[in-house]
């Protein structure tokens, strides 16, 4: 019974984006995480520029932190075409996984992680139609939520009651993009991310990307936090990271 009622503190922050100069800066940060938590999520954008030199500062910072972390990464991450580099350089830390389309298994939760992508929400979702770069552009947010789909699927299927986790840096809903300006919301998420999160009985969903968003919304009974550094700041949560117990 005591079993049971044992809840997982989740630790969640997106947009960090550590910098070389960054040496040290984030020692006394991790550590805090670590006091609070039993799991950090970093809801991607881990790097400034994209570059892996940026990643190996992250590295060593993140030997503060004593509880798994689980990553995945952002358009920032993307920015020189060095993500592969960048995932490499997290993962030598054997606490620390970066998802990509894949899930990962702590205790009871659950975590399935994709990147996700723009394309707009609801009745402004952009269709496959017209030119062949559009279509590529909506193929992307296609392929986005298929991954997310087979993650949260795998969970399901290997991993009977568990506790699912969805962990984004693109948002799946316009409501915590609000404070963005209207016109850039395709470029800050999908709904089509929504679906599986919906469909699979998500218990939560973290993103950030969305600096100047709002911080959480219910989507059909899933709660979606957008935990970028920023919103955390505007929103007043002073440790600048986001506790969820699950």
């Amino acid at each position: 019974m005591e079993q049971e009622s044992k809840k997982t503190r989740i630790a969640a922050v997106g947009d960090i984006h550590v910098q070389e100069t960054d040496k040290g800066k984030w020692t006394a940060y991790f550590e805090e995480i670590s006091k609070a938590a039993d799991l950090l999520l970093i809801a991607g954008d881990l790097t400034n520029t994209g570059d892996e030199m940026e990643a190996e500062v992250l590295l060593e910072e993140l030997r503060s932190c004593t509880i798994p972390v689980v990553c995945v990464l952002g358009n920032h991450d993307y920015e020189k075409n060095r993500h592969k580099l960048i995932r490499q350089v997290l993962q030598r830390n054997p606490a620390v996984t970066v998802l990509d389309g894949e899930s990962k298994v702590i205790g009871n939760i659950g975590i399935a992680g994709v990147k996700g992508f723009g394309g707009g929400f609801d009745n402004y979702m952009l269709s496959m139609f017209g030119e062949g770069a559009m279509k590529a552009f909506v193929q992307e947010a296609v392929d986005e939520a298929l991954h997310l789909e087979r993650a949260l699927s795998r969970l399901d299927q290997e991993h009977e009651g568990i506790q699912k986790i969805a962990l984004l840096h693109y948002s799946p809903t316009s409501e915590t993009v609000k404070g963005e300006p209207a016109v850039i919301y395709p470029f800050l998420g999908s709904s089509r991310l929504a679906e599986p999160l919906i469909r699979h009985k998500v218990v939560a969903a973290f993103h950030g990307h969305a600096h100047a968003g709002h911080l959480s919304a219910n989507v059909s009974g899933v709660q979606v936090f957008n935990v970028a550094k920023h919103v955390l700041h505007k929103e007043g949560v002073q440790e600048g990271f986001f506790i969820l117990e699950v």
